[in-house]
């Protein structure tokens, strides 16, 4: 049977993923879905403590889609970021936006 411990398990791992994407990649798209990997970890670890918890079972799947529609609007607006920056430097590498240094 699969508990409690499993779901955290992958959605830890899922984290490291994101994590490391996020220190590792020098895209911007690759960043953002990074980031988006770690959202989805999060909402597996509130979705399997909803689950298994015994007290308010709606809890957790209701963060989960907040969650979600925060991480709707973020895509939204990053990808409108990257084409705009795309536009005005023909790069989206996260080692040439250096022009907001002092």
């Amino acid at each position: 049977m699969i508990g409690l411990s499993h779901y955290l398990l992958v959605g830890a791992a899922l984290f490291g993923l994101g994590l490391f994407g996020l220190l590792t990649k020098r895209n911007l798209i690759a960043v953002l879905m990074s980031i988006e990997l770690m959202l989805n970890s999060v909402n597996i670890n509130l979705v399997a403590f909803s689950r298994f918890s015994a007290t308010d079972a709606a809890a957790g799947q209701v963060f989960s889609l907040f969650i979600i529609a925060v991480a709707a609007a973020e895509v939204a607006v990053g990808l409108a970021l990257a084409y705009a920056i795309y536009r005005g430097r023909d790069t989206v590498s996260v080692d040439e936006m250096n022009w907001l240094k002092w």
